[in-house]
């Protein structure tokens, strides 16, 4: 997709995240599946089949897809789901840009 549209991309993802988890959400499996778009390059998250909003900051379920998956869930360590959530994010953007 190149820079310019790779920061298209992530200042709404970086909406999207501030969004649900400022309702005590996170999604857990963020991917480039689960990432609709419009015909105006608005972006669309689904399939919050994995998705949470208890205690988030203090996970230990193994949930994700594997090449998204942060370190800390393959470890079986505790991990925050905010981060978990950023961390993908960030695989995506190395991805389409």
């Amino acid at each position: 997709m190149g820079e310019e549209d790779g920061r298209f991309f992530l200042s709404q993802m970086i909406e999207v995240l501030g969004y649900i988890q400022s309702k005590g959400v996170v999604h857990r499996d963020l991917k480039l599946e689960n990432i609709l778009v419009d015909d105006n390059m608005n972006l669309k998250v689904a399939d919050f089949g994995f998705a949470t909003y208890k205690k988030i900051n203090k996970l230990q379920s193994y949930r994700g897809t594997m090449t998204y998956m942060a370190p800390e869930i393959k470890e079986g360590k505790t991990y925050d789901g905010k981060q978990i959530d950023v961390f993908s994010t960030g695989v995506i953007l190395f991805i389409i840009v």
